[in-house]
């Protein structure tokens, strides 16, 4: 008996933050990272359902928390990282800080060639920002990985 695999295209892969502000989160969005909103559907009582932002070349969905979809805080944080390569990995962060986002590693120079660190939002989800700042080979990025656990 032989398997085939399976054959799937996948279309397209997005993230999806639930979170308890739906609005107030697109808002956030825009302000701190250039969001632009492509859609919103909202339920007959206004919350936020659906809506579609675009970051740069990638898209995210927005929506508001519910019984079936819940906020980070709710299950007590999100394991989740959301990786940004930016231009100003400073400029960034500190739009996000103006917005409400908290440090949960500063901005700062890696071994591994970037400039970045990790933020969290105002709705519980987790942002690593960084740009590069030196370019590495793989070989010299494991080089250094490998140094800083000695």
């Amino acid at each position: 008996m032989t398997n085939t695999p399976l054959q799937q295209t996948v279309n397209r892969l997005y993230a999806r933050l639930v979170v308890p502000d739906g609005a107030r989160a697109i808002d956030f969005y825009r302000a701190a990272l250039g969001a632009e909103e492509i859609e919103r559907y909202t339920g007959p009582d206004g919350r936020i359902v659906h809506a579609l932002l675009r970051l740069g070349g990638a898209v995210v969905a927005v929506k508001d928390a519910d019984e079936g979809d819940p906020a980070p805080a709710s299950l007590g944080g999100s394991p989740v990282i959301m990786a940004l390569d930016v231009s100003d990995a400073d400029a960034v962060a500190e739009a996000m800080l103006r917005g409400g986002a908290t440090v949960v590693y500063p901005v700062a120079d890696q071994p591994y060639g970037q400039r970045g660190g990790r933020l969290a939002d105002p709705f519980g989800h987790l942002w690593m920002i960084s740009q590069t700042i030196e370019d590495l080979t793989p070989e010299q990025i494991q080089e250094r990985t490998d140094a800083s656990f000695t």
